[in-house]
């Protein structure tokens, strides 16, 4: 499962979760740290890549167009790196039976 961290998360998260989540990357990565959302989110479409983020516009467009891509929101405040790492690293396990479901659009992380 390849994750595509949006720029409201660090750029740092791809390298820091390789080994959970092999292929991920930045939008910083592929140009589109200044990219609108629909940009984006085109961009994971066409790239089998699913979105994670802070930014709720993200989960409108999944309600709204429809997977692909699906999305994982981040609902945490402002924290460290190293915050988030471990949280996407502790529900590792929720996050890829999500992959499994594709049913599944959306999933929020606390």
């Amino acid at each position: 499962m390849k994750l595509l961290f949006d720029e409201n998360l660090s750029p740092r998260l791809p390298g820091l979760l390789q080994d959970a989540f092999p292929g991920s990357a930045h939008v910083r990565e592929h140009g589109l740290d200044r990219s609108d959302d629909r940009a984006i989110f085109d961009f994971a479409s066409r790239n089998d890549f699913t979105l994670v983020s802070k930014d709720k516009d993200f989960r409108y467009l999944v309600i709204m167009l429809g997977p692909p891509p699906r999305f994982i929101q981040i609902m945490v405040g402002n924290c460290s790196v190293a915050t988030i790492a471990g949280l996407l690293r502790e529900r590792a396990d929720e996050i890829l039976a999500f992959d499994r479901h594709p049913e599944r659009k959306i999933l929020l992380l606390r």
